[in-house]
């Protein structure tokens, strides 16, 4: 009798347990979709990066910096939005989220214990920073496919490349195309020639070491790189 109590008592932890976990999976399900689908229309004011980079900022003794100034796709430099995906993902219009190819690449080289620069596309590098933390966690990688995948269906790739451009890290305490425009250039980004939008985009593995200002030969060879793919590529077609 006592056992039969038992197995019942064990059964009864369990399906509530799996209740509230079906609960919070379903709850989680609904709040992404409904936030990612208010980011269509709405332009993230803030990123967790954002948020950490001004933390270690004062931890270092030094002032809060965030600038930024959102430019909507229209009224960004063409030569800007063909420099990024030139730089980082020139199957952006073609694929949906993610490079195949460029995965098997990393997985192959990190299985040679070597690393590999390019497996993020566009649309992942947009969920990484837009939605969730810095990191290399699997756990952070299954979230960040989870949302690309969610980006990719409810936004559009001019959504996803404007986004983009108006977020990502380009400095210290730099954010998007605007606020780099204005640091290294003085100049609005709807002005930028294309050797200028590709020395931004030749910094982009790594802003804050890297700068425009201060280009190394590295960097300039990577702008020559990137310049070469846009005459390439051409004009983009959205």
């Amino acid at each position: 009798m006592a056992k039969t109590r038992s197995t019942k008592s064990k059964q009864s932890i369990l399906k509530k347990s799996i209740n509230i976990i079906t609960k919070v999976f379903l709850y989680f399900l609904m709040v992404s979709f409904i936030w990612v689908l208010a980011y269509r229309f709405i332009n993230p004011p803030i990123t967790l990066l954002m948020v950490l980079r001004n933390i270690e900022r004062k931890a270092d003794g030094k002032s809060f910096k965030t600038d930024k100034k959102w430019v909507d796709f229209e009224d960004m430099s063409d030569n800007m939005k063909r420099a990024a995906v030139s730089a980082e993902d020139q199957l952006f219009l073609k694929h949906i989220g993610f490079d195949m190819k460029a995965i098997e690449k990393a997985f192959a080289s990190n299985a040679k214990g070597k690393k590999v620069k390019g497996g993020s596309t566009i649309s992942q590098q947009t969920a990484k920073n837009v939605f969730l933390w810095p990191g290399r966690s699997w756990v952070r990688k299954g979230f960040e496919a989870y949302f690309t995948l969610l980006i990719e269906l409810l936004w559009s790739k001019e959504r996803i490349l404007e986004v983009y451009l108006n977020v990502i890290e380009m400095g210290d305490g730099i954010y998007g195309a605007e606020a780099a425009a204005q640091e290294y250039y003085g100049k609005s980004c709807k002005k930028l020639t294309k050797k200028q939008a590709a020395l931004i985009a030749s910094c982009f593995p790594n802003p804050r070491r890297w700068t425009p200002k201060n280009a190394t030969p590295y960097i300039r060879h990577r702008q020559y790189l990137i310049l070469r793919t846009m005459n390439r590529l051409g004009p983009l077609d959205f």
